[in-house]
């Protein structure tokens, strides 16, 4: 029943023509994956990281939304540019989406004690609706819903079969970030810039221009404690969502937090960081999310799961040495 009423939610919000709706994948725990909003991150934070995240989406609700990302970013030695590397999937019911996108953003360092990243992203985009589908009304033929059904067995085959939709298109983003490490953060951006149009037979998709604003700062009320609240805000000019975090950082190791997402739903945070290496130069960090079901889903589905796993590698910044006698090391 679950998987049925999924699949018909689908079709209702617009995949029986062309669909319009706000469709990155949602994450919670936003201020620990930021490349993946903005290309302009890449190398501001004059680290070499990589971001791991997986949430589960309305649990215990079969084909609730599942997505994963990776992202990695470095500033190249030596050179004012900054690289990273983006890698999104997201699934709900039949329908599935994969955006690979490479980013480089020129770094514009000491900016009253920060870095100013420009930068574009540039990759592709894959949209499919498999045809594992559950049809509403059986021996019904919607030219617009991939699948078969209706085993006829005069013949010993469908009474009908659509073709699914799998296509890949062109993607390109653009943003801007401003980052003092540990300190301070803001960017805008936008993803999706082409917003094509695709197509496969009657079905369609249309990708939507999205459009990004994030901030955050660092406030230390004590030498072991720290309070960072965060601000998320997404839109596609057709909806929007705003996300507001607080967290709170304990001795730099633990830290626990709430997020509320306008209109929509709250969420706990915790976390633990771990520095290591000589001149703890590594770090890595894990960090849980739980999203709260208020809307009218509560009836059908539990709350959202969401795991994070990331480690860096900060380069140490070697000192200029003078001496004051060209013979003796003074």
């Amino acid at each position: 029943m679950k998987k049925l009423f999924t699949k018909i939610a689908l079709v209702v919000s617009g995949f029986t023509s062309v669909a319009f709706a706000q469709q990155d994948p949602q994450f919670t725990q936003f201020m620990f994956n930021k490349l993946i909003y903005n290309p302009g991150y890449a190398g501001t934070s004059g680290a070499i990281c990589g971001v791991l995240q997986y949430r589960k989406q309305w649990a215990n609700f079969q084909g609730a939304p599942v997505s994963m990302a990776f992202a990695g970013d470095m500033r190249l030695k030596a050179l004012p540019i900054g690289v990273g590397l983006n890698v999104i999937t997201d699934q709900i019911g039949a329908m599935n989406t994969t955006i690979i996108r490479a980013a480089g953003s020129y770094n514009i360092t000491k900016i009253a004690g920060g870095t100013l990243g420009i930068g574009l992203d540039v990759g592709m985009l894959q949209k499919s609706i498999n045809g594992n589908w559950i049809v509403p009304e059986p021996l019904k033929n919607d030219p617009r819903i991939p699948g078969s059904g209706g085993y006829v067995p005069s013949t010993g085959g469908n009474a009908f079969s659509n073709p699914d939709l799998n296509k890949t298109t062109f993607d390109l983003g653009l943003g801007a970030f401003y980052n003092i490490p540990g300190k301070f953060y803001a960017g805008i951006s936008s993803t999706h810039l082409p917003a094509q149009k695709i197509t496969s037979g009657d079905l369609g998709f249309q990708v939507s221009r999205h459009y990004y604003f994030m901030t955050g700062y660092t406030f230390q009320p004590t030498k072991w404690s720290k309070i960072i609240p965060n601000i998320l805000y997404k839109s596609d000019l057709a909806s929007s969502s705003l996300d507001l975090n607080l967290t709170f950082m304990w001795s730099d190791m633990i830290w626990v937090g709430g997020t509320y997402r306008l209109d929509d739903a709250p969420a706990l945070l915790v976390g633990y960081q771990q520095p290591f290496g000589l001149g703890n130069a590594y770090n890595v960090k894990i960090g849980y999310s739980y999203d709260f079901t208020t809307t009218a889903l509560k009836t059908y589905a539990k709350g959202s799961h969401e795991l994070i796993l990331g480690i860096c590698y900060t380069p140490t910044v070697k000192k200029a040495t003078t001496y004051g006698n060209d013979r003796f090391l003074d």
